[in-house]
């Protein structure tokens, strides 16, 4: 894939140096984007500048000659056009209200984390626009993308969404070079849904395989958790064709299969039996499905829409059920037509 260069971009903020957000960092900093990368922690950023490669979070990964790091946000937001978000979703909010004084009336704000803030069962975008009222439309980055291969240069293609559509292709021109692709996509709710609910069902497969299920059951939860995200979206005012697209079925078929899934990895272990605590404390690594699965039953319930999977999971996760009563329960359903 070749796409145009990012180097007309200005100045890049990306803020969040876990995987993602240093893979993000890697790709404009070597497609010649004056790139700086911001840590939440001193420590951090300092290991980041002496070191040239973040060890913690995707090791191997050497940072190219120009990306900068910092732990001052003011510093890292001085002269940008383009921020690209990349906290937790849990931690969002916060970053987004840190970030507005500092920000570039004018520039453009991409939300790249995955995830339904928990408590308000809002989407990121949701929560920048309350946290930032005045300020442009933002875009939504989302699609199939482990960190570790966009680092490594490996062709990767993703999405970009926005409601105001000349911010999408500021982005898109922006951001697209070499082996990273952006397609534009004028659907910012499903976007956002996609990249978010796609963890949920990654537990589920993720869970069914630590029991010792096979693909055909994997099979199974692919397509039907693909019918419940794409029921939550369109009910929350996305559109079906989204989920079909990169952002949907894309993103759901790479996290629910793939190796370096943190969500399925998780769930795989719950399925083994392994508490859900000590997992999630022996990790450094934030697996967003957790946290989202219960905004996303909230969000379900306030759109009068039935999630079967995602209630299992809820219940694996909370303890209320073993993964193997989880799967008997979802086989006893009422027989029904697949539309």
């Amino acid at each position: 894939m070749s796409g145009a260069s990012g180097s007309g971009a200005g100045r890049a903020a990306v803020l969040g140096a876990g995987s993602w957000g240093t893979a993000l960092a890697i790709h404009l900093a070597r497609s010649g984007v004056d790139t700086i990368l911001w840590a939440r922690r001193a420590a951090c950023a300092a290991d980041l500048k002496r070191d040239r490669v973040n060890t913690a979070y995707l090791s191997g990964c050497p940072f190219p000659d120009g990306l900068q790091t910092t732990a001052d946000l003011a510093e890292a937001l001085a002269g940008c056009r383009l921020v690209i978000f990349v906290a937790p979703a849990q931690a969002s909010r916060t970053l987004f209200r840190a970030a507005e004084a500092h920000l570039d009336p004018a520039a453009d704000r991409v939300v790249a984390s995955k995830g339904i803030e928990e408590g308000s069962g809002l989407r990121l975008d949701e929560v920048m626009r309350q946290e930032a009222p005045s300020a442009p439309p933002c875009a939504i980055l989302s699609g199939p993308s482990f960190a570790q291969e966009l680092a490594q240069g490996q062709p990767t293609a993703v999405v970009v969404a926005s409601s105001d559509e000349a911010v999408a292709l500021r982005v898109q021109e922006q951001v697209t070079a070499g082996s990273f692709r952006l397609y534009r996509n004028r659907d910012p709710v499903g976007v956002a849904l996609g990249g978010a609910l796609k963890n949920v069902m990654a537990l589920a497969t993720g869970i069914a395989e630590g029991t010792g299920l096979g693909l055909n059951t994997r099979a199974a939860l692919l397509t039907r958790g693909l019918a419940e995200m794409t029921r939550l979206g369109v009910a929350a005012g996305g559109s079906a064709g989204t989920f079909a697209g990169l952002a949907g079925l894309g993103d759901l078929v790479l996290t629910c299969t793939g190796g370096l899934s943190r969500n399925r990895s998780l769930g795989i272990e719950i399925g083994r039996g392994r508490p859900l605590k000590e997992l999630l404390a022996e990790r450094r690594t934030v697996a967003e499905g957790v946290a989202t699965t219960r905004a996303t039953l909230a969000l379900a319930a306030r759109h009068g829409v039935e999630m079967p999977i995602a209630s299992q999971v809820r219940d694996v996760l909370d303890g209320r059920r073993s993964a193997a009563e989880a799967v008997r329960d979802l086989l006893s359903r009422p027989l029904k037509e697949e539309a």
